[in-house]
């Protein structure tokens, strides 16, 4: 991780062990660096999971593995490197996450199939077969650690762990969820956006685990932007150890499931809001709200323009009340908007109304909320009743830094 903690950093929850969740990380040497960059994580008999991953059309072999084994419904351990994605490596490439796989079952007399991979870092470079694998012996043979361990073994340019935590009563039973992520650039909003990886000790049936996590991930991770980039790795995967004894979840219709899922939904809206705060040079946390769409969909696709907007982004890294810049963005958007209907306001300032600045204007209270770290902007189109919200950070001289010598 960066040296340089990001200004919109929080402290890592204190989150407890998953029964049937064990983690190791070990220094594999994936990259010249003095941290561990390796995890393993292995799973009791009986841990189901679910997945979603980048819609990106050149995806790492790591995202092709994960979508092979993802239908069976199961898993007995994880594996996740640093400092190599692994992508746009060919044979070379697919061969070494099957050699990842294999050398976990061996190591946990399980089946390849049970094994999840994945990479994050430098794009095209092949991942070390040997490397990989004395990694794996290694954190096979390693003591165990914990959540912050793991969330700083998965980072790349990240300022800080990111992890979180939710609690849900299920058939009697408290179970617990929790969550660490990695992302800080190549961040946009088609699946998930980074790496993030959650645990449960709630015993939920893989198909209904599915459908929520694709329920979550919607208002979530596919609701966050830090510079309109799609990563070719993003990966989020969620498993569920059944240890916490309840009945198992399999629909709605089943005790405590509608709490369990708003507890899911929780954990990852914390994530994904996490990354938005590490996004690379950020200094403001932008929060959009649109309403008064044709649809929901519509409503999303004009806040992601506004979010992914150079000039927003600039202007509010500047803290100029520069609203026109809203405007631009909603206009280029390919939405349905009209110009006559259109309202934006910053903070609780109305700024803009019926296609033009609102009488008697006064920019003095935008200007002291944009000096704030927590920005909002509004933005109703007087359309319909579709509403969308998402989370952007600002653009400044910090990301040009970061990722003009992001190999060295």
């Amino acid at each position: 991780m960066s040296d340089a903690v990001s200004p919109l950093a929080t402290p890592f929850p204190d989150m407890p062990p998953i029964a049937g969740v064990r983690i190791a990380t070990v220094r594999a040497g994936y990259k010249s660096w003095d941290r561990d960059d390796l995890t393993l994580v292995t799973l009791d008999a009986g841990t189901t999971v679910a997945g979603v991953t980048t819609q990106s059309k050149c995806p790492s072999p790591e995202v092709e593995w994960c979508r092979q084994v993802l239908p069976l419904g199961h898993a007995r351990a994880l594996v996740v490197n640093a400092g190599n994605s692994n992508a746009f490596t060919g044979a070379r490439g697919r061969a070494a996450v099957e050699a990842i796989a294999a050398r976990v079952a061996l190591g946990t007399r399980g089946l390849p199939s049970d094994v999840f991979v994945a990479s994050t870092g430098v794009i095209g470079v092949p991942l070390p077969i040997d490397i990989a694998e004395a990694g794996v012996d290694a954190a096979l043979q390693a003591p165990a650690t914990d959540w912050r361990a793991m969330a700083a073994a998965i980072s790349t340019t990240d300022t800080f762990p990111k992890g979180a935590m939710a609690q849900a009563v299920v058939d009697g039973r408290t179970v617990t969820i929790v969550g660490v992520i990695k992302g800080s650039g190549m961040i946009a909003p088609d699946m998930a956006t980074m790496l993030g990886f959650l645990f449960t000790d709630a015993a939920v049936a893989p198909g209904f685990l599915q459908q929520l996590l694709d329920a979550a991930n919607a208002k979530s991770f596919s609701c966050i932007t830090v510079d309109g980039d799609t990563s070719t790795s993003d990966t989020v995967l969620a498993f569920a150890t059944g240890q916490a004894g309840n009945a198992p979840l399999a629909s709605f219709d089943d005790a405590g499931a509608d709490a369990f899922a708003a507890a899911l939904s929780d954990v990852c809206l914390q994530l994904a809001q996490l990354v938005v705060r590490d996004g690379e040079g950020a200094s403001k946390f932008i929060e959009i709200e649109v309403a008064g769409a044709e649809s929901d969909a519509s409503a999303r696709i004009v806040a992601l323009s506004i979010a992914n907007s150079p000039l927003v982004k600039t202007a509010i890294a500047g803290e100029d009340a520069n609203w026109g810049r809203v405007v631009m963005a909603v206009g280029k958007a390919g939405e349905p908007a009209e110009r006559d209907r259109l309202a934006i306001r910053f903070g609780d300032t109305q700024v803009a109304e019926a296609g033009l600045a609102v009488a008697g204007y006064d920019e003095a209270p935008v200007a002291a909320h944009l000096k704030g770290q927590h920005v909002r902007i509004g933005v109703d189109l007087g359309l319909g009743e579709g509403r969308a919200t998402v989370w952007t950070c600002d653009l400044t001289h910090g990301y040009i830094a970061i990722n003009a010598d992001y190999r060295s």
